[in-house]
């Protein structure tokens, strides 16, 4: 027996095994009227000490990021964080940000889902490099800076990120890029 809740809609959800400590993230990514969300859960661990971070990610049509929420729990200290994007810039917990106001998307150092919002609004044709800036969140502290970034794309599915951290790593990702394999980073466990 069905009931009416169930519907199909267009989207993908992935799970992804932390590679370089003890975790996973699920995420959803779905079409969210008409722009985009991408929706999830990660429990891992912040230096030895358990957590779960709960975040939502909405795009309009063309990638570009406008409200973000992120809730974070390290062993027994609950935080939350809301990030809206505007004609005047990015608002964090509803207070301008000027040092954010170059940040085009969101960069949450928890999950490789937010890799996903630059290279769908990107589009970059096989051999063509971008540079762009989001505004990187770090965890568990939630704390934000400006993260320059570089995205090139080497083939159809992978990848070359680089940021001003002076990180690096070829990504392979699937048709809706979403990452399958993050070197020293994530890899995808489960896809629906």
């Amino acid at each position: 027996m069905t009931g009416d809740w169930e519907h199909t809609v267009e989207g993908r959800s992935v799970l992804w095994r932390w590679l370089d400590g003890h975790g996973m993230d699920w995420c959803s990514l779905h079409r969210n009227g008409d722009g985009w969300g991408l929706f999830g859960r990660a429990v891992l661990t912040f230096d030895g000490v358990p957590g779960s971070v709960q975040y939502g990610v909405l795009c309009d049509a063309a990638w570009h990021t406008h409200t973000v929420t992120v809730n974070c729990t390290d062993g027994l200290r609950d935080r939350f964080l809301s990030l809206r994007h505007g004609e005047n810039g990015w608002l964090v917990m509803n207070q301008p940000r000027d040092d954010l106001a170059g940040c085009v998307d969101v960069d949450l150092g928890v999950t490789p889902a937010t890799n996903t919002l630059p290279i769908r609004r990107l589009n970059l044709a096989v051999g063509v490099s971008c540079e762009v800036v989001a505004a990187w969140v770090r965890f568990p502290a939630l704390d934000m800076r400006p993260l320059a970034q570089r995205y090139t794309r080497l083939d159809e599915h992978t990848y070359r990120y680089e940021s001003d951290t002076g990180f690096s790593a070829e990504l392979t990702v699937d048709d809706m890029g979403l990452v399958i394999s993050y070197p020293q980073g994530w890899e995808r466990m489960a896809v629906t």
